[in-house]
């Protein structure tokens, strides 16, 4: 299935659980509250998702005279992608990483770690920079955006219902006892809901980034540097547990990283936001050798 329409499908089953939590607090009138809620979400993620993953981040946005290489990188493999060069910013932090953010490809940014500038070679940050603008030529940025705006949204409405289905009951309970019953649909609800948005945001960003290394692959021609940079990455990670730790990575963005930094282990694994790094390395190092 194509990667827009598998998107549409899953952005429209987070509308439906949010609409769905609604109708269970309220009502129709529930329903329609919520889903004039997540348009206003939907507006302000298409507006503000930029500035606030980067505030959120610490980046600091950079010149030309002030990361010459860099800006060079960037503003090519912004012409090979046919998209408008984004804005540079650099996040002071060992942790090798990077992200891009913007509602559309004029109002891209991509952002790149101290520790990713010293750790990789010239080719190997082409190829993690190539990746994210593809991130923006692909729109991934806005719909990663809307998603994390909606889990969010939908786990505080499932909040709601589990209370109101503990201490109000939905629209109050009758004599027959279908208050009882209810109750029970609030409960469960409250329960499902947030693993389901979870699941439905993991979806979506899992089949972005597998588009996103494809993307950023063309753009740089360099399929083997980028699978060589993401080995280099979750290597790192892996092996610097305790410094991930102290870096503070904000769960709410982390999706948006290359790698995750937020990596784990067993259980941890199943709701990991991005594809095992193996398979993305074994697709690109199928495509470098043309199959």
């Amino acid at each position: 299935m194509d990667n827009n329409i598998k998107t549409t499908l899953l952005l429209g089953g987070l509308t439906g659980l949010f609409m769905l939590i609604g109708s269970l607090l309220g009502g129709t009138s529930g329903m329609v509250i919520a889903f004039l809620f997540a348009v206003i979400m939907n507006m302000g993620a298409w507006y503000f998702s930029d500035s606030l993953a980067l505030r959120m981040n610490g980046a600091q946005e950079v010149s030309p005279q002030q990361a010459p290489e860099l800006h060079e990188m960037v503003e090519r493999l912004a012409r090979n992608a046919n998209i408008p060069k984004p804005r540079v910013y650099i996040v002071d932090t060992p942790m090798p990483n990077a992200f891009a953010t913007g509602r559309d490809p004029q109002h891209g940014a991509v952002a790149a770690t101290t520790g990713i500038m010293q750790m990789l070679t010239y080719s190997e940050l082409e190829g993690v920079m190539a990746h994210e603008i593809a991130h923006i030529k692909n729109r991934d940025t806005l719909i990663s955006s809307i998603s994390a705006t909606f889990a969010g949204a939908i786990s505080m409405l499932a909040d709601m219902a589990m209370w109101s289905a503990l201490f109000g009951g939905f629209g109050g309970r009758d004599e027959e006892g279908g208050g009882a019953g209810q109750m029970v649909i609030g409960l469960l609800a409250a329960i499902v809901a947030p693993i389901a948005a979870v699941i439905i945001q993991m979806a979506i960003s899992r089949s972005r980034e597998f588009g996103a290394d494809r993307v950023g692959a063309e753009i740089c021609g360099k399929p083997q540097a980028l699978a060589s940079a993401l080995a280099k990455i979750e290597a790192w990670g892996r092996g610097h547990q305790q410094a991930l730790a102290q870096a503070h990575v904000n769960p709410g963005t982390s999706h948006m990283y290359i790698i995750n930094p937020l990596i784990g282990d067993g259980l941890a694994n199943l709701f990991r936001t991005h594809p095992p790094t193996e398979e993305r390395i074994a697709r690109l190092q199928a495509m470098a050798q043309g199959r």
